[in-house]
């Protein structure tokens, strides 16, 4: 990777035109060097993203018992409360306290008693217009996931349908998140959310304005993403990294929120389905890394992300 002190942006609107080839070129290079990006022109309306954030913030001012009546269940969908989830696994930082964080997490809607594992059916807080908000969101950024995906393979040289196929249905996460403002004399490992790389393919965020996302490059240091309006900030995760056999680089990144303010973040995770096989991709040099399934991957990762469900997940 090549040292940066920004991220770059990019203008996606020219996706259905004559530039979509050089479009999907600038997607390797800035994906293949910074890991990160600031996508404008995505179309994705603004009262939908108004709409999410209002969602987010009614759910958050609820009481506490209320919110805790969708605690996140054995398919990783609810209610996820501060002081929960500690990033054990994390090779990026010694972590040690949980992330200053709550949230709300919503996956794929499956009918009860579908098979497979995070099959199933989300949990709803009785909290007027909050499901409508969510779902019309996740379906607009699951068609957007979908394009940006096929983009990278077309910019990596590979034929989409094949790979798509194994995104049908994806899996998909919208989280609904809240940091509450950083103590000042917090201790120097206790974050909002501790430096990390996301483990799926790809990933959207919604920022507010607070601020706290920062981005590390290869040398060490730590360069903030703050919200730039209309965009979203998109990121490679660790299996696109794999697909690509590491010309797609997964960025460390971490949340201090030191603004003395309530920030609120929502992130959209666009991933294969859990029986995908991920293994490089062809065209990508000398398999680099060895197959796993999604799945498989998956149940390791969330065991040991969420200490407080150990129980639901082994």
């Amino acid at each position: 990777m090549t040292e940066f002190s920004d991220i770059p942006v990019i203008d996606i609107s020219a996706r259905h035109g004559p530039e979509r080839a050089s479009l999907a070129q600038r997607f390797v290079e800035v994906y293949g060097s910074v890991g990160f990006g600031y996508i404008t022109g995505h179309g994705i309306p603004n009262a939908l993203i108004d709409g999410v954030f209002e969602a987010s913030r009614a759910f958050h001012a609820l009481p506490r018992e209320a919110k805790m009546a969708v605690e996140l269940d054995a398919n990783h969908r609810g209610f996820i409360p501060i002081d929960t989830s500690t990033d054990v696994n994390s090779t990026l930082a010694e972590v040690t306290k949980p992330n200053q964080s709550e949230s709300f997490m919503m996956m794929r809607e499956d009918a009860a008693g579908t098979p497979g594992y995070l099959s199933g059916p989300n949990q709803w807080p009785d909290l007027p217009g909050f499901r409508d908000a969510l779902e019309a969101y996740n379906a607009a950024l699951s068609a957007l996931g979908a394009e940006m995906m096929v983009l990278v393979l077309e910019g990596l040289g590979v034929p989409p349908g094949p790979v798509m196929d194994g995104f049908a249905p994806p899996t998909t996460w919208l989280r609904l998140l809240h940091y509450p403002p950083r103590p000042a004399d917090a201790a120097e490992d206790l974050y909002g959310s501790a430096p990390h790389t996301d483990f799926g393919c790809l990933t959207i965020l919604a920022q507010d304005g607070v601020g706290g996302l920062q981005v590390q490059t290869p040398a060490g240091a730590w360069v903030d993403a703050p919200r730039i309006e209309g965009s979203f900030v998109v990121n490679v995760g660790d299996m696109l990294h794999r697909m690509s056999n590491g010309r797609l680089k997964s960025t460390p990144h971490r949340v201090i929120n030191r603004s003395g303010q309530e920030r609120y973040s929502c992130p959209f995770f666009y991933d294969p389905h859990v029986s995908y096989t991920v293994a490089p991709l062809p065209g990508q040099g000398g398999p680099g890394f060895e197959p796993l399934v999604f799945g498989d991957f998956l149940r390791a990762e969330l065991t040991a992300g969420y200490q407080a469900h150990q129980d639901e997940k082994g």
